[in-house]
Formats: structure tokens, C-alpha cells, sequence
């Protein structure tokens, strides 16, 4: 059983949260807690497995609270957000304090999708409970980089990098994208889903961070070397080569077939269709296995693919999914992967 811990101080969302969840005979709502001091001191005395932590609450506030758990007794902790610009900065921060992911606040508005959203959190409570809290060591900013080159199946140069994340990715996109070097001489496009109200708050947070250039992608614009595009959490970004040194950015929102919005296959596929195999395609952590079509597409066109390995992934299943099909010229820990895009081009 994956025992869980609700705190917010919205009854409705207690309700809501606890039906969803206890719907599962894997799950098990342990307690609630209504502010951060309970939620604090029940963290401590029931020790769930994962806990869900509302933000705006009474007497102490999630991110304190927050603070507090990963200093006294660290647990998986998911964000319960508002899908706002304000909600994305407070939820970036708590990410950043150790909280591994977030789920929206304002389900009852979502409830054309409530089905789908109730499939996706259950997924994503069990995942994160069975495996508990990842410890990931990641290297200084000025240590050395540089990897064994070995094991890829192409040695086709590589002119562009394609990285996609789920559940998990943020964290993960920080540890990468802020130890790429300035003069990296190659665009870098990343697929991360997330809400639309997410995505440019958290390129701006990377791009404060980066020696790169990162920003939100806006459809038009050219993609230049040394600048890392963020797809916007309101559609699907593509890429289209206009002459032979131009390709531009494409954002539609239409949401076609795909669960995931931005959804990293089509990025991917857009990408190998354009680049041919002069492409350097990365799975990084996160649900389901959005990205495998794309990873196949690459391999199959002579590029290369890394996968992060399961040991530092916060859910191993994008990641998992690239593997198991055989898609991986290397499957490393994250701390080594800034180093393999670095030393692929």
C-alpha cells in the first residue's frame, strides 16, 4: 500500500483529493492535515510514503512547511498548485526545495478531464511511493565534464539536441541545461510537459541560471545556436527547416491524439525530419512513455539517444520505455548527462 498524506486547508479539496486516490486498493490516505504545522508534525509521526502539500494555508504555508519535511524527515512531496503565473513561481520554488513534482489545485474546473486527471495522479502517487525519494548528486558547476566517448551507433555530427521530461524534469532540465557552456555551438529544443501558465516562468528561471540563452519558444522565430527553446505548455512545438541555415519554431494547439501537452514526440519526429540523423535525441525522467516514437525515428535515421538511467529518475517511465525497446545507445545517471551533449557536438 502507498500510504498518503493530504494537506490543504480547503475541505473540498481534502474530499476530492482522498476519493480520487482511496479509489485505488494500492493507495491508502493515512491522515490529513489542514496548515503547515500539522503537516509538519504528521509527516514526522505517521511517515507517509508521499505526501500532497497545498500552498496558501493558515498559520504556516506550504513552502515552509516544505522546508521543515526536507530538513526533518524528507519525503516525496507533490505541490498542489494553482495554474497560474504566480502559482508557477511559487511551485518552481518548491522544486527547487525538494518537492519532486505538482498537481493542479483547481480540479473542480477541470472536470471535462477529470477522468484522465484522476488516472494520471494515481500513476503518479503509486510511482513516486514505491520508489520514494531519489538522492541525486550532481557535479559543481566547474568540474570536469568531459566523458568517455564511446557506445553511440552514429558518428554523424550532431547539429541539434532534442530533450524531453515529464514528471521529475524540471530539476532534472536545471541540473543539465545550466552546465552547458556558452559557446555551445548548437540549438537545444526541449519538450517538458507542463501547464501553459508554467512554461515561460520556468525558462526565465533557467535562462537567470544558464551561461546559455533560454527562453520560451514563440512560433516564428528562428532557433540559433547557443539558445535553449522551452515548448509552451499551451501546444505542441515543431520545428521547420525554411532554407538551408533557416529553420523556424511552430506552435499549434491543437491537442490531436496526444495525453501530453507539449508532447515530446511530435517535437522529436519534427526534428529528425528536418535534422535527418544529425540528432542528438534525450529522454529524461517522467510518466508514460511519451518520446519513444521520436527516439525511435532518430535511431532509425542514423542520430544518436541517451536515456537517463533509472537510478536518477524520479519515475522511470519516458525513460523506461526508450530503453526496454532498444532505442538507448547510453543510459546514464543525469550528472552525466550534460557532459554527453557537450561532447556530442
Amino acid at each position: 500500500m502507498i500510504r498518503v498524506l493530504i494537506v490543504d486547508d480547503s475541505a473540498f479539496m481534502r474530499s476530492t483529493l482522498s476519493s480520487m486516490l482511496t479509489a485505488d486498493p494500492e493507495i491508502q490516505v493515512i491522515g490529513i492535515a489542514r496548515d503547515g504545522i500539522e503537516a509538519v508534525e504528521k509527516v514526522a509521526s505517521l511517515k507517509p510514503d508521499i505526501v500532497t502539500l497545498d500552498v496558501e494555508m493558515p498559520r504556516m504555508n506550504g513552502i515552509d512547511a516544505l522546508k521543515q519535511i526536507m530538513e526533518k524527515t524528507p519525503v516525496p512531496v507533490l505541490m498542489v498548485s494553482s495554474l497560474t503565473t504566480e502559482g508557477a513561481g511559487v511551485t518552481l520554488d518548491a522544486l527547487d526545495l525538494g518537492a519532486v513534482d505538482f498537481i493542479p489545485k483547481n480540479l473542480s474546473e477541470l472536470s471535462i478531464n477529470i477522468v484522465k486527471i484522476k488516472e494520471l495522479l494515481i500513476d503518479k502517487i503509486k510511482k513516486i511511493g514505491k520508489k520514494g525519494l531519489v538522492k541525486r548528486q550532481m557535479k559543481a558547476p566547474s568540474s570536469p565534464l568531459i566523458m568517455p566517448q564511446s557506445a553511440y551507433t552514429s558518428h554523424r555530427r550532431v547539429n541539434i539536441i532534442a530533450i524531453g521530461s515529464s514528471t521529475g524534469g524540471p530539476k532534472a532540465l536545471q541540473n543539465i541545461i545550466t552546465l552547458i557552456p556558452k559557446d555551445f555551438p548548437v540549438p537545444i529544443v526541449i519538450a517538458q510537459h507542463m501547464p501553459p501558465a508554467f512554461t515561460k516562468p520556468f525558462a526565465e528561471r533557467l535562462n537567470q541560471l544558464s551561461a546559455i540563452e533560454v527562453k520560451e519558444a514563440e512560433s516564428g522565430e528562428t532557433i540559433r545556436k547557443g539558445t535553449a527553446y522551452i515548448a509552451p505548455g499551451r501546444g505542441h512545438m515543431s520545428v521547420q527547416r525554411k532554407k538551408l541555415t533557416e529553420t523556424v519554431i511552430s506552435v499549434s494547439e491543437e491537442r490531436g491524439e496526444h495525453i501530453y501537452r507539449p508532447s515530446v514526440d511530435v517535437l522529436m519526429l519534427s526534428v529528425v525530419e528536418n535534422f535527418s540523423g544529425h540528432v542528438l535525441g534525450v529522454i529524461l525522467t517522467g510518466l508514460g512513455n511519451d518520446g519513444s516514437r521520436g527516439m525511435k525515428e532518430i535511431k532509425n535515421k542514423g542520430g544518436r539517444t541517451i536515456a537517463e538511467s533509472e537510478s536518477t529518475c524520479i519515475v522511470y517511465g519516458m525513460p523506461k520505455a526508450v530503453v526496454d525497446a532498444g532505442l538507448a545507445d547510453k543510459v546514464v545517471p543525469l550528472d552525466e548527462i550534460a557532459g554527453e551533449i557537450i561532447n556530442s557536438v
